[in-house]
């Protein structure tokens, strides 16, 4: 995977924040000050760009799950979409918190889902009066709202992948808490340090988000096909056993 220098300057994932917003910890990724705004050297970011992708590459391969987190506004759409292209588990509202600290108390939440869901397939939902139905909806609504797009996560993932760590500070806590291997877009105001895999970016232009989820999704997708050849050359194999095996006998 090579990343374009040329598309990574076009989507503005060079431009930083202003100078007096910024975080020094960042001084090694910053490549000059234009009208007091910041410049993200760009060559920095291809570089630990190329490097997240490898791992994140090599963890979809192995078949464990990548939590994607942004709840800003300008980047909900776009890792909630990439996320769901991948089958992998996203936050996209709230965070809720705890959700990898306290997970069993999370999936406690999600089996209630679960629970609601198959009342209503059985047809106990049925028999429910009016109001009961309703109470039971808005709560369906509500965990939804909370839980559905990590409804089938069900155990910790492997990994966190966030935009803007400044917003998501407590989802970075908790990764780091646990060890979990972190990556994410850091922008001029944040601290690279809190994140194993920082991607030095622009995290507030849509243009600048959505380039960078496209690198990352692509590097990922890579990984569950080389992971789905994998599978299916072992399933071969057996199969090709188990055909000596029967000949053998007759």
């Amino acid at each position: 995977m090579k990343t374009n220098f040329k598309e990574l300057l076009e989507a503005g994932v060079h431009f930083g924040h202003l100078k007096k917003k910024w975080n020094p910890k960042m001084s090694p990724y910053v490549f000059m000050e234009k009208n007091k705004i910041h410049i993200i050297d760009l060559n920095k970011t291809i570089s630990k760009l190329e490097e997240a992708c490898r791992s994140l590459k090599q963890i979809a391969k192995s078949g464990k799950k990548i939590l994607f987190v942004a709840t800003k506004k300008q980047a909900k759409s776009i890792v909630a979409e990439s996320a769901k292209s991948l089958n992998m588990p996203y936050i996209t509202e709230r965070w809720p918190g705890g959700l990898l600290t306290n997970f069993s108390t999370i999936r406690k939440s999600i089996k209630k889902m679960n629970s609601i869901d198959t009342m209503k397939e059985d047809g106990t939902f049925d028999t429910l009066s009016k109001r009961e139905k309703l109470q039971i909806e808005r709560t369906r609504e509500k965990l939804e709202l909370n839980f559905g797009s990590i409804e089938n996560m069900n155990r910790i993932p492997e990994a966190i992948f966030v935009v803007d760590i400044n917003k998501e500070h407590i989802a970075v806590a908790e990764a780091n808490k646990l060890g979990m291997r972190s990556y994410a877009m850091v922008d001029t105001n944040t601290n690279p340090k809190l994140v194993n895999f920082p991607i030095p970016a622009n995290d507030d232009s849509t243009k600048s988000i959505s380039k960078i989820m496209q690198i990352i999704s692509e590097a990922i997708a890579e990984g569950l096909s080389e992971r789905s050849k994998t599978i299916e050359e072992k399933a071969k194999i057996k199969q090709e056993k188990a055909k000596e095996i029967l000949n053998k006998d007759n």
